[in-house]
Protein backbone atom coordinates (compact mmCIF):
# COMPACT_ATOMS: atom_id res chain seq x y z
CA UNK A 1 0.00 0.00 0.00
CA UNK A 2 1.12 3.70 -0.73
CA UNK A 3 2.34 5.57 1.83
CA UNK A 4 0.39 8.57 3.06
CA UNK A 5 1.63 11.79 4.87
CA UNK A 6 1.28 9.75 8.43
CA UNK A 7 3.14 7.04 7.15
CA UNK A 8 6.73 6.49 9.58
CA UNK A 9 9.37 7.81 8.11
CA UNK A 10 10.48 3.89 7.66
CA UNK A 11 7.78 3.65 5.09
CA UNK A 12 8.08 7.09 3.61
CA UNK A 13 11.94 5.83 2.52
CA UNK A 14 10.94 2.26 1.18
CA UNK A 15 7.84 4.20 -1.17
CA UNK A 16 10.60 7.05 -2.12
CA UNK A 17 12.64 4.03 -3.08
CA UNK A 18 10.19 2.54 -4.67
CA UNK A 19 8.60 4.94 -6.77
CA UNK A 20 11.88 7.00 -8.26
CA UNK A 21 13.26 3.18 -8.70
CA UNK A 22 9.89 3.39 -11.33
CA UNK A 23 10.19 7.18 -12.02
CA UNK A 24 13.86 7.19 -13.21
CA UNK A 25 16.22 4.93 -15.33
CA UNK A 26 17.18 1.84 -13.31
CA UNK A 27 21.53 1.83 -12.47
CA UNK A 28 23.57 -1.45 -12.48
CA UNK A 29 26.78 -2.31 -10.91
CA UNK A 30 28.97 -2.12 -13.83
CA UNK A 31 32.47 -0.84 -14.14
CA UNK A 32 32.75 2.24 -11.67
CA UNK A 33 32.11 5.77 -13.56
CA UNK A 34 35.90 6.44 -12.64
CA UNK A 35 38.89 4.94 -10.30
CA UNK A 36 39.04 5.14 -7.10
CA UNK A 37 41.94 7.74 -7.02
CA UNK A 38 39.99 9.72 -9.36
CA UNK A 39 36.61 9.58 -7.19
CA UNK A 40 38.61 10.57 -4.12
CA UNK A 41 39.84 13.14 -5.28
CA UNK A 42 37.38 14.70 -7.89
CA UNK A 43 34.86 14.10 -5.06
CA UNK A 44 37.14 16.48 -2.56
CA UNK A 45 37.47 19.14 -5.14
CA UNK A 46 33.77 19.01 -6.00
CA UNK A 47 32.67 20.46 -2.61
CA UNK A 48 30.04 23.50 -3.23
CA UNK A 49 31.69 23.54 -6.78
CA UNK A 50 29.20 23.01 -9.90
CA UNK A 51 29.83 19.38 -11.76
CA UNK A 52 31.90 21.19 -15.02
CA UNK A 53 34.33 23.34 -13.02
CA UNK A 54 35.59 20.08 -10.49
CA UNK A 55 35.94 18.68 -13.74
CA UNK A 56 37.86 21.30 -15.24
CA UNK A 57 39.85 21.63 -12.29
CA UNK A 58 41.05 17.84 -12.43
CA UNK A 59 42.03 18.14 -15.45
CA UNK A 60 43.96 21.21 -15.35
CA UNK A 61 45.80 19.65 -12.12
CA UNK A 62 46.68 16.82 -13.48
CA UNK A 63 47.56 18.33 -17.02
CA UNK A 64 49.52 20.86 -14.78
CA UNK A 65 51.55 18.24 -12.80
CA UNK A 66 50.95 14.91 -14.77
CA UNK A 67 50.27 12.27 -12.13
CA UNK A 68 49.97 12.09 -8.24
CA UNK A 69 53.63 11.98 -7.67
CA UNK A 70 53.52 15.33 -9.49
CA UNK A 71 50.74 16.85 -7.83
CA UNK A 72 52.36 15.84 -4.10
CA UNK A 73 55.62 17.07 -5.35
CA UNK A 74 54.29 20.59 -6.65
CA UNK A 75 54.65 23.63 -5.44
CA UNK A 76 51.00 24.39 -3.33
CA UNK A 77 50.76 27.76 -4.25
CA UNK A 78 50.80 26.77 -8.64
CA UNK A 79 48.47 23.40 -7.05
CA UNK A 80 45.83 25.85 -5.72
CA UNK A 81 46.13 27.82 -9.10
CA UNK A 82 45.42 24.82 -10.97
CA UNK A 83 42.45 24.30 -9.29
CA UNK A 84 40.82 27.59 -8.56
CA UNK A 85 37.71 26.94 -10.58
CA UNK A 86 36.97 24.80 -7.04
CA UNK A 87 35.10 26.62 -4.08
CA UNK A 88 37.70 26.77 -1.54
CA UNK A 89 41.64 26.20 -3.89
CA UNK A 90 44.00 27.40 -0.98
CA UNK A 91 42.22 25.10 1.48
CA UNK A 92 41.80 22.33 -0.92
CA UNK A 93 45.52 22.17 -2.43
CA UNK A 94 47.33 21.49 0.78
CA UNK A 95 44.19 18.98 1.58
CA UNK A 96 44.88 17.11 -1.31
CA UNK A 97 48.61 17.01 -0.96
CA UNK A 98 48.25 15.81 3.13
CA UNK A 99 45.55 12.81 1.12
CA UNK A 100 48.48 11.85 -1.34
CA UNK A 101 50.65 12.07 1.25
CA UNK A 102 49.19 9.72 3.71
CA UNK A 103 48.06 7.25 1.16
CA UNK A 104 51.50 6.80 -0.47
CA UNK A 105 53.10 6.95 3.23
CA UNK A 106 50.64 3.79 4.25
CA UNK A 107 50.27 2.17 1.33
CA UNK A 108 53.57 2.52 -0.95
CA UNK A 109 51.54 3.97 -4.26
CA UNK A 110 49.32 6.02 -5.00
CA UNK A 111 46.03 3.22 -5.05
CA UNK A 112 42.78 2.42 -3.40
CA UNK A 113 42.26 -0.41 -5.08
CA UNK A 114 43.24 -2.61 -1.15
CA UNK A 115 39.76 -1.55 0.16
CA UNK A 116 37.75 -3.93 -2.23
CA UNK A 117 39.08 -6.57 0.41
CA UNK A 118 38.81 -5.06 3.34
CA UNK A 119 35.36 -5.13 5.36
CA UNK A 120 33.48 -2.03 4.72
CA UNK A 121 33.18 -0.36 8.06
CA UNK A 122 37.03 -0.48 8.22
CA UNK A 123 37.42 1.43 4.79
CA UNK A 124 35.24 3.67 5.90
CA UNK A 125 36.73 4.70 9.31
CA UNK A 126 40.24 4.49 7.23
CA UNK A 127 38.96 7.20 4.71
CA UNK A 128 36.97 9.34 7.30
CA UNK A 129 40.71 9.36 9.00
CA UNK A 130 42.25 11.54 6.01
CA UNK A 131 42.10 15.08 6.20
CA UNK A 132 38.57 16.65 4.52
CA UNK A 133 37.18 13.05 4.11
CA UNK A 134 33.92 12.95 5.41
CA UNK A 135 31.12 10.44 5.22
CA UNK A 136 29.40 11.53 2.03
CA UNK A 137 33.21 11.25 -0.19
CA UNK A 138 33.92 7.82 2.09
CA UNK A 139 30.77 6.46 0.86
CA UNK A 140 31.02 7.11 -2.66
CA UNK A 141 34.42 5.52 -3.21
CA UNK A 142 33.05 2.67 -1.31
CA UNK A 143 29.90 2.32 -2.88
CA UNK A 144 30.81 3.69 -6.00
CA UNK A 145 34.25 1.65 -6.53
CA UNK A 146 33.71 -1.48 -4.08
CA UNK A 147 30.11 -1.84 -4.33
CA UNK A 148 30.10 -1.73 -0.43
CA UNK A 149 26.93 -1.15 0.87
CA UNK A 150 26.82 2.13 2.11
CA UNK A 151 24.52 5.33 1.43
CA UNK A 152 26.15 8.95 -0.04
CA UNK A 153 24.13 11.34 1.11
CA UNK A 154 24.84 14.75 -0.32
CA UNK A 155 22.58 17.90 -0.58
CA UNK A 156 20.21 16.92 -2.18
CA UNK A 157 19.73 13.53 -0.29
CA UNK A 158 19.34 15.21 2.51
CA UNK A 159 17.77 18.56 1.24
CA UNK A 160 14.43 15.55 -0.30
CA UNK A 161 14.76 13.49 2.81
CA UNK A 162 13.99 16.46 5.25
CA UNK A 163 11.14 17.72 3.04
CA UNK A 164 9.52 13.83 2.50
CA UNK A 165 10.11 13.02 6.18
CA UNK A 166 12.49 10.49 5.96
CA UNK A 167 14.46 11.88 8.84
CA UNK A 168 13.82 14.74 10.95
CA UNK A 169 13.72 18.47 9.84
CA UNK A 170 17.05 19.02 11.91
CA UNK A 171 18.45 16.00 11.24
CA UNK A 172 22.16 16.83 9.55
CA UNK A 173 23.48 14.95 6.90
CA UNK A 174 26.08 12.92 8.90
CA UNK A 175 22.71 11.51 11.02
CA UNK A 176 20.79 11.06 8.04
CA UNK A 177 23.56 8.33 6.99
CA UNK A 178 22.79 6.45 9.69
CA UNK A 179 18.99 6.72 9.60
CA UNK A 180 18.46 6.08 6.09
CA UNK A 181 20.76 2.94 5.91
CA UNK A 182 18.87 1.60 9.01
CA UNK A 183 15.56 1.85 6.52
CA UNK A 184 16.90 0.53 3.84
CA UNK A 185 18.26 -2.87 2.52
CA UNK A 186 21.88 -3.82 3.38
CA UNK A 187 22.35 -3.77 -0.57
CA UNK A 188 24.66 -2.14 -2.57
CA UNK A 189 22.30 -2.02 -5.77
CA UNK A 190 19.77 -0.59 -3.71
CA UNK A 191 21.82 1.78 -2.48
CA UNK A 192 22.95 2.89 -5.15
CA UNK A 193 19.85 3.20 -7.04
CA UNK A 194 18.38 5.07 -4.31
CA UNK A 195 21.28 7.97 -3.92
CA UNK A 196 21.65 8.34 -7.34
CA UNK A 197 17.77 9.03 -8.12
CA UNK A 198 17.59 11.12 -5.23
CA UNK A 199 20.53 12.96 -6.65
CA UNK A 200 18.98 13.53 -10.04
CA UNK A 201 15.06 14.11 -8.30
CA UNK A 202 16.95 16.95 -6.12
CA UNK A 203 19.15 18.80 -9.20
CA UNK A 204 15.59 18.36 -11.69
CA UNK A 205 12.81 18.62 -9.85
CA UNK A 206 13.31 18.80 -5.39
CA UNK A 207 14.36 22.20 -6.15
CA UNK A 208 16.35 24.26 -3.22
CA UNK A 209 14.28 27.02 -4.15
CA UNK A 210 10.95 26.65 -5.94
CA UNK A 211 10.30 22.72 -5.91
CA UNK A 212 8.77 21.57 -9.27
CA UNK A 213 5.78 19.87 -7.26
CA UNK A 214 3.70 19.53 -9.62
CA UNK A 215 5.83 16.76 -11.78
CA UNK A 216 7.17 15.13 -8.55
CA UNK A 217 5.94 11.67 -8.01
CA UNK A 218 6.44 12.06 -3.62
CA UNK A 219 3.44 14.61 -3.82
CA UNK A 220 1.41 12.27 -2.03
CA UNK A 221 3.15 11.66 1.05
CA UNK A 222 5.70 14.06 1.29
CA UNK A 223 5.48 16.48 4.43
CA UNK A 224 6.09 19.80 2.24
CA UNK A 225 4.09 19.37 -0.43
CA UNK A 226 1.66 18.70 2.59
CA UNK A 227 2.45 22.01 4.02
CA UNK A 228 2.51 24.00 0.81
CA UNK A 229 -0.24 22.79 -1.10
CA UNK A 230 -2.60 21.07 1.66
CA UNK A 231 -2.96 16.90 0.79
CA UNK A 232 -2.72 15.74 -2.88
CA UNK A 233 -5.92 15.53 -4.45
CA UNK A 234 -6.24 12.96 -7.18
CA UNK A 235 -6.27 14.94 -10.23
CA UNK A 236 -3.44 16.77 -8.82
CA UNK A 237 -2.28 12.66 -8.61
CA UNK A 238 -3.53 11.53 -11.61
CA UNK A 239 -1.62 14.65 -13.89
CA UNK A 240 1.77 13.30 -11.95
CA UNK A 241 4.05 12.07 -14.29
CA UNK A 242 5.23 8.32 -14.06
CA UNK A 243 8.69 8.28 -16.09
CA UNK A 244 11.31 10.95 -16.33
CA UNK A 245 11.15 12.72 -19.64
CA UNK A 246 14.27 12.67 -21.63
CA UNK A 247 12.55 16.14 -22.93
CA UNK A 248 13.10 17.85 -19.57
CA UNK A 249 17.39 17.80 -19.55
CA UNK A 250 20.15 15.38 -19.67
CA UNK A 251 20.22 13.69 -15.91
CA UNK A 252 23.82 13.84 -14.89
CA UNK A 253 26.70 12.18 -14.44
Amino acid sequence: MPSTYNSSAAEKTRENHAILNEFYPPLTLDKPRRSPMRELISTVLSHRTTHADEELAYDRMLDAFGDWAGVLAAPTAELAHAIRTTRWPDTQAPRIQEILRRIQAERGEFALDFLAEWPTEKGMAWLNDMPGIGLKTASLVMLFNFHKPVLPVDTHVHRIAQRVGMIGPKASADKAHQVLLEQLPKDALTLLNFHKHNYWHGQKICFYAKPDCARCPLKGFCNYYLEHYGPATPEALAATPNQWNTAWGELAH
